[in-house]
């Protein structure tokens, strides 16, 4: 056989390869990190924002926005109870106490609303992609597979836009609403909505047809049919919850503050008895004393927080381009036992490549790749292209040039054949046949035309499966007869540490389960070689719904992503169901999160903020009650002091008098609220541990912290208070 010409550099553009969002916006793993760390937690203090969200923060002290907080809602009473004592009996202690009492629930109040304050910023630049654009709409003539070149439209206000409307958009128009393609391919602009730039490719079938309204088309024309309702769309989703308008209280979150409202009770019965024994005892106190005793024993630094922790961790969510639909999705993330995850597209590349040549005993390599490439050149396929990157990568082999080969007639792949190939004429009237395919196919090809297929081809063939891969055949039908020249080994390409984030999620105790529509062996193969725990091979929709039941039932919670209309029913039944946003939209209704940049990779992520969400909260709450301790012991000794000198003893911090020691414990209290701001809204940096290390660094660092530095800030305070005439 003569020497083949040289094969071109044909693109692997696979589902999920050079067109994929997960192949073109994977950043750098340090660099990507500490850009987001620095959006996190740049400028949370800074006067600008805390000015812009003060308005808010004083409309919130509506009796009705503060009787959805029972701590603020306390403290507010006390404020008012305070300035009404300040004006019947004034005095510059009273109106002290007066003051930053008022000033604790409006701190309060500022840390929800800096919270909200960035996802209302969120929400000003999504609005942006929300435009009042007009559709193209086909007329009611018009069906799928019809000819769209000669379809009569009318324009219309994307408003006016009804469920199972046909619009044709081409290049540089807007997507009027959100929808699936039914017909054409475009290139597709999502940066409006997903903040990057990289271009995505939608067309028509298969789980890439989904496209979001308001995104632009940069190429051809497509026939998107609307799926949603005006004013109910992904984006109007989207914007409404990143303005918190629509957020709910998660389960943990409705505990914490049924916790709160009881321990809140609890001390107002004690202080409430503290008046009548302090009569008795002949120390009478002063409603701003017992209101400052009150709001410093009860757990205002968490109650303040609360609700900025929750909105946070919804915040750093669609920083990262992933739409909640509750918030019980982001905190069930954190407590997640097992994650199913689709094969392909997930951990494989998504099409399968070739990766080597098998030649027969006694044949050159060279000579087959020379084959393999010549007999692919009409396989459109991604597998087919990947045999002849393969042949130009490891042997330089080139396409033929046009009019190179005058001869020559090429077998396209299809279905039917299940193999492709050319056949070649000589001058002299001599010439050969290639042809590549499936191991069955190929044998068949050659025992018709009377050759014998060597022991060898079904041996290599049946060690490529045995190991998850595809053997495919190369034979040729020349002067020498027909005969099998060797295998080409295709097989599912594992993602670039994809193995080393599976280890990541076993640190924090989480099962991985592959899910996969291949036969066992390959599953297996595949499976050891990404690292999962466990994986099911051909898998059905019934088959994955029954094993998350399955996982359910034994009490575990389940995470599982996917994009297929045949995950739906899987994605609803999971405790955390992430669809990609390049999904069908029936992925895109089932799921309680749609990740915009369709990264199956980034469940890891979720499952971070989850545990992230979940620990700061423990940890502030931990920071709170031991900060009560320190300002516990700041009051009651400057409360009883007079009547009962032995109480001298408890003022550990040397304060200098029992109004300056109250005064500080109340400033102090409405302070550490704007400290915390910068913490609760970034939230603690999470580290994969054991429950019995993170328990002890909350009580270690958060613990320890909250009874040391409130010690301290009270006593600098009284340094300064001490010497304002009437305090000291």
């Amino acid at each position: 056989m003569a020497p083949a010409p040289h094969a071109p550099t044909a693109p692997t553009t696979s589902a999920h390869g050079t067109d994929s969002p997960t192949a073109q916006r994977s950043p750098a793993p340090g660099g990507g990190r500490r850009r987001r760390r620095r959006r996190e937690t740049g400028g949370l203090l800074e006067p600008r924002v805390l000015l812009t969200s003060l308005p808010e923060a004083l409309r919130k002290l509506h009796p009705r926005a503060l009787s959805t907080n029972p701590v603020l809602f306390v403290v507010a009473c006390g404020s008012l109870l305070t300035t009404l004592s300040a004006l019947l009996n004034p005095s510059v202690f009273t109106w002290v106490i007066s003051c930053w009492l008022w000033l604790t629930v409006i701190f309060a109040n500022l840390a929800e609303a800096v919270a909200e304050g960035r996802g209302k910023a969120q929400a000003a630049s999504l609005r942006k992609a929300r435009t009042d654009i007009t559709a193209r709409r086909l007329r009611n003539n018009w069906r799928v597979g019809l000819d769209v070149g000669s379809a009569e439209t009318e324009t219309v206000p994307a408003a006016d836009l009804q469920p199972f409307d046909f619009v044709l958009v081409g290049t540089g128009e807007t997507v009027p609403a959100d929808g699936e393609v039914v017909d054409g391919v475009a290139s597709v602009d999502e940066s409006a909505v997903t903040g990057e730039s990289a271009p995505v490719i939608r067309e028509s079938g298969g789980d890439r047809s989904g496209v979001t309204g308001g995104t632009t088309v940069l190429s051809d024309r497509v026939v998107v049919r609307v799926t949603s309702r005006p004013g109910q769309s992904f984006l109007d989703r989207m914007i409404s919850l990143v303005e918190g308008a629509t957020r709910q209280r998660t389960p943990n979150e409705i505990a914490l503050h049924i916790l709160l409202a009881a321990l809140t009770i609890v001390f107002i019965l004690v202080v409430v008895t503290v008046q009548p024994m302090a009569e008795y005892a002949g120390a009478a106190q002063q409603t701003a004393v017992l209101v400052a005793l009150l709001v410093t024993l009860i757990p205002t630094t968490i109650g303040a927080l609360l609700s900025a922790i929750g909105i946070a961790g919804m915040d750093r969510l669609v920083q990262r381009n992933v739409l909640a639909m509750s918030g019980r999705a982001v905190e069930a993330a954190g407590d997640i036992n097992t994650l199913l995850l689709d094969k392909t597209g997930t951990i494989t590349l998504g099409n399968r490549a070739a990766v080597a040549f098998v030649p027969m005993p006694g044949l050159d390599e060279l000579q087959l790749a020379d084959a393999a490439q010549l007999s692919s050149l009409a396989d459109e396929t991604p597998e087919g292209r990947s045999v002849v990157v393969l042949a130009k990568n490891t042997y330089g082999l080139r396409a033929p040039a046009e009019g190179e080969l005058r001869h020559a007639e090429y077998v396209a792949f299809s279905a039917q054949t299940r193999m492709s190939g050319v056949t070649l004429r000589w001058t002299d009237g001599s010439g050969c046949a290639i042809r590549k395919g499936a191991a069955t196919q190929v044998i068949e090809w050659v025992m018709e035309r009377g050759g014998e297929v060597p022991a060898e081809a079904r041996m290599f063939s049946d060690a490529i499966a045995a190991s998850g891969g595809t053997p495919l055949l190369v034979a040729v039908h020349d002067a020498y007869g027909p005969r099998v020249l060797g295998v080409i080994h295709l097989k599912d390409v594992v993602k670039d540490g994809i193995r080393e984030r599976f280890a990541e999620l076993r640190r924090m105790g989480i099962r991985t389960v592959m899910i996969t529509g291949d036969n066992p062996l390959t599953a297996k193969a595949i499976a050891q070689e990404a690292g999962v725990d466990d994986c099911l091979a051909e898998a059905t929709p019934e088959d994955k719904l029954a094993l998350i039941t399955q996982e359910q039932e034994g009490g575990k919670l389940v995470a599982m992503t996917g994009d297929g209309t045949n995950d739906a029913p899987a994605l609803a039944q999971a405790d955390v169901g992430v669809a990609m946003n390049t999904g069908t939209s029936a992925a895109k209704e089932a799921g309680n999160m749609v990740d915009l940049d369709s990264n199956p990779t980034k469940l890891i992520e979720i499952v971070e903020i989850g545990k992230q969400l979940l620990i700061t909260r423990g940890a502030l709450t931990t920071f709170s009650i031991t900060n009560d301790v320190a300002k516990y012991f700041a009051i009651i000794p400057a409360m009883f002091a007079g009547a009962y000198p032995g109480l001298a003893a408890l003022n550990i911090m040397g304060l200098h008098s029992p109004t300056s020691a109250i005064t500080s414990a109340i400033i102090f209290n409405a302070l550490v609220i704007i400290a915390l701001i910068p913490l609760a809204l970034r939230g603690v940096r999470y580290t994969p541990s054991s429950a019995h290390d993170l328990l002890r660094r909350n009580l270690t660092r958060y613990g320890l912290g909250g009874l040391i530095v409130p010690f301290l800030g009270i006593k600098l305070i009284d340094l300064v208070v001490s010497r304002i005439p009437g305090l000291g």
